[in-house]
């Protein structure tokens, strides 16, 4: 799979909640859910405000599509100094499939999803996320448009089975507004996502995720993609945040660590088949980025299985 698919399969995004949300009037909601979730939503009539903890509040406009990844706090409403009630306690947490009137509608309507972020790697990988990616749904971003529409086609005449077909596309419309984030996102952004914007390295993270076990060194990567060492190596951490030989050890324990979960194989078995040719040397990089020895996490995990 490429790097975006190979992520979002290892995060296992499962559509927790999906639904409609039409408000009215001065309104203001405290998303106090957000931790290990990704909450995607598109505003497809009026517009409203979100502000992210810590951050300076940003207007969502109709037709615009936000991801928030990162689980931090946000705000979201009519206006900025409305006080807000916290979500969980105004909210139906059973409300998936619906459309949920507030403070009488009329005003802004949004649809999509929460996901429920299954690994527990999520919080390393989300991190390296931005806390809101916010993308357009109009011109060529067709194919997200195509599926706001038929999700609000889904809820307005809840044939049976609208709960999952709703589901399923918002799988889609979060797959859509990742990939549309990736072509428009900022050159000053540092992250994952701001290097698979990158033509360059990203084809060195392809390379990487393509043959993980492969004894990649930062020269032969570099050549790969066409770049002098010394150029790519910077570009690379600058991008990405870590340099090449750091976010492939990551990514290699990260698929140990999957393979610990949903796998009966030893652990010599799994080191051999990361490219590590002693068991030693594996452990060492496995507790080193995970925080704990392999057979303690496998342990740790097995509930889970």
């Amino acid at each position: 799979m490429d790097p975006l698919s190979e992520v979002l399969s290892l995060l296992k995004p499962r559509s927790y909640l999906t639904a409609g949300f039409d408000a009215g009037g001065p309104w203001a909601l405290a998303l106090d859910d957000l931790a290990g979730r990704i909450k995607c939503y598109a505003v497809v009539r009026g517009s409203c405000w979100l502000t992210l903890e810590g951050g300076e509040p940003v207007q969502v406009r109709e037709s615009a599509c936000f991801v928030l990844p990162t689980g931090r706090t946000a705000v979201i409403g009519s206006d900025p100094d409305v006080e807000p009630a916290r979500a969980s306690d105004v909210l139906d947490p059973d409300r998936s499939g619906q459309v949920v009137t507030y403070n009488g509608g009329g005003d802004v309507y949004l649809v999509g999803s929460r996901f429920e972020v299954a690994s527990p790697h999520a919080e390393v990988l989300l991190r390296t996320l931005p806390p809101l990616m916010l993308v357009e749904t109009l011109g060529d971003r067709t194919r997200l448009r195509w599926s706001i529409d038929l999700m609000m086609e889904e809820f307005r005449q809840a044939r049976p089975g609208s709960d999952l077909v709703a589901q399923h596309l918002a799988h889609m419309m979060l797959v859509q507004a990742l990939r549309l984030y990736l072509s428009i996102r900022s050159g000053d952004e540092v992250g994952w996502f701001a290097a698979l914007a990158d033509p360059q390295i990203s084809a060195a993270l392809a390379a990487v995720h393509a043959d993980p076990a492969h004894p990649w060194t930062v020269q032969e990567l570099a050549a790969l993609v066409g770049m002098s060492r010394t150029t790519f190596a910077e570009r690379f951490r600058a991008r990405a945040g870590e340099t090449p030989i750091a976010y492939l050890t990551r990514w290699r324990m990260m698929l140990a660590g999957e393979k610990l979960r949903h796998s009966d194989d030893t652990i010599a078995r799994i080191a051999s088949s990361l490219g590590y040719v002693s068991e030693h040397a594996f452990n060492t990089a496995f507790k080193r980025v995970m925080g704990t020895p392999p057979r303690r996490y496998a342990r740790s995990t097995a509930s889970t299985r």
